[in-house]
């Protein structure tokens, strides 16, 4: 289709971690596009040049893109030629698939599409959310169809799932190869030809099921490592063994590579996505589902050893340093950072929880409705602390010198092996 190929419009729906770097991207490459988002907010922080989150090298992306007439932001769905999903795939109760979010931006765009429009989801989605989406608009819109027949507008449906790791985004949008899957050839060669106008990266065209299920096994693959590595850092500490020193032992041999603990997995990706696994093929996934469990229980093993060290101190007071899934962002997001905060703030009403995080100006809800934890700046967190308790590795916390924490009596536990 040539309004496809050669002068496309875009609009990105959701202006998140992965729509607004997409949005600005395509923009940056000379491509018209609307983000599109049911938030006030971040449409109003999109349309001046700013963004409502912390990720290297966007803002001046989003910047430069507003100022040249590029990218424009909005709450309303535009009549263009491609349309981009990005919007949110959390798992509800018993970590089945909430795809509501996917659903209500098929429903918002489906009035809209028009012959010859290509619609690319890019949330990450279980086993047949690409067919799903396509049965929704086909319902809806009886004179479209996927391929070519009498009477019928002819529309293209694609996914093409993110690759890209926070703190990155801006440059592995670029760099990183990409999997394109169409629902049918003709889809993902016009959805190939929209990522090749920026991704330096190989662009990988298969179908729709084999490029959902390639997202999912990537982050499953990353989650059964990190499970094998928290389980050996349990281990090590049930027998008081330094887990960090017995891994860095352990990778000194030539084909052995161990992860690094920590307080468990977070992120939207690496502790969602294998559920999604889980749920289009139980009886064939024990391991996936197994480590899933592993890391999930992580935050509750560090919550006993701070129990432990705290003894029967009556009011103690616990610096908590980060609340974000991993360092330098602020991305709060199965946090099991946070999951631990909640915790002994609920197991130890008389503590007092001063958390420090860099990347924040207010603590979540589920942590600020809760009357004894505090946000806090470093200093003044950890200067009279019974405990300091390291969570996150921010380049912030790893510039300390553990010299000086110590020097008012304070128990520490390191999390991420950062001061050993």
């Amino acid at each position: 289709m040539s309004t496809v190929n050669e002068c496309p419009t875009v609009a990105v729906l959701g202006l998140g971690y992965i729509g607004l770097p997409t949005a600005a991207v395509l923009a940056t490459n000379g491509i018209d596009v609307v983000g599109v988002d049911t938030n006030h907010d971040t449409v109003e922080a999109v349309s001046s040049g700013t963004v409502p989150f912390v990720e290297p090298d966007l803002e001046i992306a989003v910047a430069g893109a507003v100022s040249q007439g590029r990218l424009t932001a909005q709450r309303e769905v535009p009549d263009v030629t491609i349309y981009v999903l990005a919007v949110p795939t959390p798992f509800g109760e018993n970590h089945q698939p909430d795809l509501s979010f996917v659903d209500a931006a098929t429903d918002s765009i489906t009035p809209h599409l028009k012959d010859g429009n290509l619609v690319i989801l890019e949330s990450t989605s279980p086993p047949g959310t690409t067919e799903r989406l396509a049965n929704r608009i086909l319902a809806a819109r009886p004179d479209l169809s996927l391929t070519p027949s009498a009477g019928t507008g002819l529309i293209h449906i694609a996914h093409c799932p993110e690759r890209v790791l926070p703190g990155r985004v801006m440059v592995e949008l670029v760099t990183n190869d990409r999997v394109v899957g169409g629902l049918t050839p003709e889809a993902a060669g016009h959805a190939k030809d929209l990522y090749q106008r920026f991704c330096k990266g190989r662009v990988v065209v298969t179908d729709a099921l084999t490029a959902e299920l390639s997202k999912l096994t990537e982050n499953a693959y990353r989650d059964v490592n990190l499970a094998f590595a928290n389980e050996i850092a349990n281990v090590a500490e049930h027998l008081g063994v330094d887990p960090w020193e017995l891994i860095s032992i352990a990778n000194l041999h030539p084909r052995v590579s161990i992860l690094n603990p920590g307080p468990g997995v977070g992120g939207h990706c690496i502790a969602v996505d294998p559920w999604f696994i889980a749920s289009a093929a139980p009886a064939q996934s024990p391991l996936i589902q197994t480590a899933r469990r592993v890391n999930d229980s992580r935050p509750e093993a560090i919550v006993r050893t701070v129990l432990d060290t705290l003894g029967d101190r009556a009011a103690p007071r616990i610096a908590a340093l980060g609340l974000s899934f991993k360092a330098d962002i602020d991305d709060l997001r199965e946090s099991p950072a946070r999951e631990i905060v909640k915790r002994l703030s609920h197991l130890v009403p008389t503590a007092h929880i001063r958390v420090v995080e860099p990347h924040i100006s207010t603590l979540p809800s589920d942590l600020a409705s809760t009357a004894n934890v505090e946000l806090s700046q470093l200093l003044e967190a950890t200067e009279d602390a019974d405990l300091i308790l390291l969570l996150v590795d921010h380049a912030q916390f790893r510039d300390l010198d553990v010299t000086d924490l110590r020097l008012n009596g304070a128990a520490l536990i390191d999390t991420r092996g950062i001061w050993r």
